[in-house]
């Protein structure tokens, strides 16, 4: 485990960062050194330059609000199908296609981040965030009218791919717009928009679907909410082109083609298998093994084709390679993705508890949730403006990894007979934990990579994230799911699973409301112990977090003229 000092620590290490390419980068030749003037205290450092931004502060107000809009929608979307689906397969007679209605959106998502950052890093942002911006209404107005469940697939699938466009896109946006002082309130800000728009989600869905306008108006509002903010994107946002001068088709000569295809590929067969593996076809089912086999495959090529430069370059290739040859960018990414675990568990298994075990419907479950979103999204925000204010980040992990681990162990104990107050504290712990670094990442990656990295840094760590949801709440719905469907079969043997499915999928499901009181006690006593022993994910997670905190270099970022990326 490496100690550093405060800031100049770097230099004096031998890590400052050549300007020029290198296609094998280790960590000392990418992360940046700070200049040996800036061991002195904070009084003695120069003041922070001026923001890189030519407007007025109204108008940078009305830019960041609407592209904050952007990721408002992307979380909102992430969340809303959970209320409209059951709505959605039986207007369509599509059961067999309910787990599409979520797949096909974290596919697009999850195998199409590090291609926005390469897309960010030729291209100039501000019309590849308006393209990313419309292409998601489009996917939004598919959904919406869709004829049949195939159509609202397609649109989800489009929706995912854009949707993490308008993400990377915002985070790159912020970085070429702020400085690195000031660049973490605004990463923080965006943890306040996301917790937001994840809890509303199903909030939202379950009201339209309840209401006379129906379920296509959940899809309808993104146009709604784009149109408003249409002026803003177009008039008011700064253009910035990473490479003025360059035609159009040299930069998309740049794109490394192979690599690309690869990734789609290997991303989505690994999102369909931990999607489907354990609830659509079982784990050791040939489909399930097939999905694994040809991910695993892929992702073996795309190593090999990366780093051995086939069919592309150091310059072309999708993988920022140069960032597995740095310890703190990959921690960044383990930890990311680990905080997206700590977040989406409790968002999506706390309400089924209360569903169950105080027959809440799915608003008022929602409700129940927002303790933990608040306390999340204040935390997250008040790591923001510390961090730009002392710039030391490697206390936050460590202190959260810690939270997240005891607020994890305490879910775990949870029981049909514990109090709500007691639920509620324990998701708080967790909150207030994850809150501590769950958007960090983005503010320290960008401030230890090179300033042409920084497109690459923000989809790697986006990539994370996605990753570290979609891999959680994959295992933790498998395990409930089965361990539910097990303890049910073995208390009521006679009853088809099919329907046993059906209970464990639904709160309001016949079969409860059909046994003696002694008997459903025993039923909700299963589903909520299959559900306590999902939260070992996120124990696993927080102390994950508190293990990696420990390796990381005890610097300060973001304070004086030499740090941070632009």
């Amino acid at each position: 485990m490496e100690t550093e000092t405060e800031t100049g620590s770097l230099a004096k290490s031998g890590d400052s960062l050549p300007r020029q390419h290198s296609p094998d980068l280790d960590e000392k030749k990418m992360e940046r050194g700070l200049p040996e003037q800036q061991q002195q205290s904070a009084d003695a450092a120069p003041p922070p330059p001026p923001p890189p931004r030519d407007m007025p502060g109204w108008k940078w107000t009305l830019v960041i609000t609407a592209i904050y809009s952007s990721q408002f929608l992307f979380a909102l979307d992430n969340t809303i199908v959970a209320n409209v689906q059951p709505v959605i397969v039986q207007e369509f007679n599509a059961v067999q296609k309910l787990s599409w209605l979520s797949v096909a959106f974290l596919i697009g998502a999850a195998s199409t981040n590090l291609v926005w950052g390469k897309v960010y890093g030729q291209f100039n942002a501000k019309w590849t965030y308006l393209l990313s911006v419309l292409v998601f209404e489009v996917g939004s107005a598919i959904c919406g009218a869709a004829p049949n469940v195939d159509a609202f697939i397609i649109g989800r699938a489009i929706c995912g791919v854009s949707g993490a466009g308008m993400y990377v896109g915002l985070m790159t946006m912020i970085a070429l717009n702020t400085t690195m002082q000031e660049r973490p309130v605004y990463v923080g800000g965006t943890g306040l928009v996301w917790g937001l728009g994840t809890v509303l989600g199903p909030i939202i869905g379950g009201a339209f679907t309840d209401s006379s306008a129906g379920w296509r108006w959940a899809f309808y509002i993104n146009l709604v909410i784009g149109g408003l903010c249409a002026p803003v994107y177009v008039f008011m946002l700064p253009s910035k082109d990473p490479r003025p001068g360059v035609s159009a088709l040299d930069r998309c000569r740049q794109f490394d083609y192979a690599g690309v295809l690869l990734m789609i590929g290997a991303c989505g067969s690994f999102v369909m298998g931990v999607s489907f593996g354990g609830v659509t076809y079982p784990w050791n089912s040939a489909r399930i093994i097939a999905l694994f086999c040809v991910s695993a495959v892929l992702f073996i090529i795309l190593g090999f084709q990366q780093v051995y430069t086939i069919w592309t370059d150091t310059v072309r290739r999708v993988c920022p390679v140069e960032f597995f040859g740095s310890r703190t960018v990959l921690i960044l990414f383990v930890m990311t993705a680990a905080g997206g675990c700590g977040i989406f568990l409790p968002i999506y298994m706390a309400p089924l508890y209360f569903q169950f075990t105080r027959g809440d419907s799915a608003l008022q479950s929602g409700v129940r949730l927002l303790p933990f979103v608040f306390l999340v999204i204040f935390t997250i925000t008040t790591n923001g403006a510390m961090l730009a204010r002392w710039g030391m980040y490697m206390p936050w992990y460590l202190v959260g990894g810690i939270l997240v681990s005891i607020g994890g162990g305490l879910l775990y104990t949870v029981e049909l007979t514990t109090s709500v107050s007691n639920v509620y504290g324990y998701t708080v712990i967790v909150g207030f934990g994850v809150g501590m670094f769950a958007q960090a990442s983005y503010s320290v990656a960008q401030a230890v990579v090179k300033p042409e990295l920084v497109p690459s840094a923000i989809g790697f760590i986006s990539t994370a994230q996605i990753f570290g949801i979609t891999l959680a709440l994959a295992i933790a719905n498998a395990l409930f799911l089965n361990e539910s469907e097990r303890g049910i079969h073995a208390l009521l043997p006679d009853v088809p699973v099919k329907e046993i499915a059906q209970t464990i999928a639904g709160a309001k499901s016949e079969l409860l409301h059909q046994q003696t009181p002694e008997m459903t006690a025993k039923i909700l006593t299963v589903i909520v112990n299959a559900q306590s022993k999902t939260y070992i994910l996120v124990i696993v997670a927080g102390v994950l977090v508190t293990v990696l905190s420990l390796l990381m270099k005890r610097e300060r970022l973001f304070i004086g003229h030499g740090t941070g990326g632009m």
